[in-house]
């Protein structure tokens, strides 16, 4: 599931791919190099399951940092959207071994997570449910044979949009956007700002060993057009909300347009990465 057109996607790919923790990638990567050719010993090779695919960002961000590294590794994409899918398809990077699946993610048993070292996702876990983390969590640790797989989780919404210049109404925006990021998505009731805290609190349960990474967006007028497209999409998300008058919004979203080519935007993220204990 991704429920994104691939404009949006291609429109914030430059900034995904900058806000990434590199530290954290680096030591994933390192997860992913560790142990013989064929698998480690608990019999994982080096597959890797990417959820909500989309146009295929986890997998180039992972192929750029992977320059240097001679590891062979396969990919699974998963997403709901044929179209993404067949965009991420054509988007993979040549000798990179990739097969796209056309799934319904809320259907978690049936992933194919056989034979999977390590388990991606980027800019999904803010719109499902603490139910759907829980079942993730159980599945990946029952249907592996010994050694669960590692699970890279980036670009997690975390609640905090700073703008320059500021507004009277940025709070009240942010809050009222905040509380719609936590209705359903597709998935039950969203996790949104809380989703890296409750995949922590999960994943450390079930025995993982948790590291977690700031990864802001930081936007300026060279980016004017991602300020516009996300300015419009707070817009639209809080037009409802009761506790905004409608004069007061068009007045704050005016405002935005008006700076986008001058000001600032900073949109907080996480990344987290939880390893199996006996990978470490």
């Amino acid at each position: 599931m991704s429920g994104f057109s691939l404009d949006w996607l291609d429109l914030r790919e430059a900034a995904d791919q900058r806000a990434r923790d590199k530290k954290l990638l680096v030591d994933t990567i390192r997860f992913i190099d560790a142990g013989p050719e064929d698998g480690d010993a608990s019999g994982a090779s080096r597959i890797i399951l990417d959820l909500g695919t989309g146009s295929g960002s986890t997998l180039r961000a992972f192929s750029s940092a992977m320059e240097d590294h001679t590891c062979p590794h396969a990919w699974r994409l998963i997403d709901n959207d044929a179209e993404l899918l067949a965009a991420a398809k054509l988007r993979v990077p040549q000798g990179v071994n990739a097969e796209t699946y056309l799934l319904d993610l809320n259907r978690i048993p049936d992933l194919p997570i056989e034979g999977v070292k390590l388990v991606t996702s980027s800019a999904l876990f803010d719109l499902v449910s603490e139910r759907f983390v829980q079942e993730l969590v159980d599945t990946l640790t029952e249907k592996s044979k010994g050694t669960p797989p590692a699970f890279y989780s980036a670009l997690n919404y975390d609640g905090n949009t700073d703008w320059t210049p500021t507004h009277p109404l940025d709070r009240e925006v942010l809050e009222a956007f905040n509380r719609d990021q936590q209705t359903g998505k597709g998935f039950g009731p969203a996790l949104g700002p809380r989703a890296a805290q409750v995949m922590e609190q999960k994943f450390i349960k079930a025995g993982f060993a948790v590291v977690c990474a700031l990864s802001p967006w930081l936007l300026d007028g060279s980016e004017a057009e991602l300020v516009r497209e996300l300015t419009n999409g707070i817009g639209n998300a809080v037009k409802k909300d009761p506790s905004l008058e409608t004069h007061d919004l068009r007045n704050w979203i005016e405002f935005r347009m008006a700076h986008a080519d001058s000001g600032t935007c900073s949109v907080g993220h996480i990344d987290l990465l939880a390893l199996p204990r006996s990978g470490l």
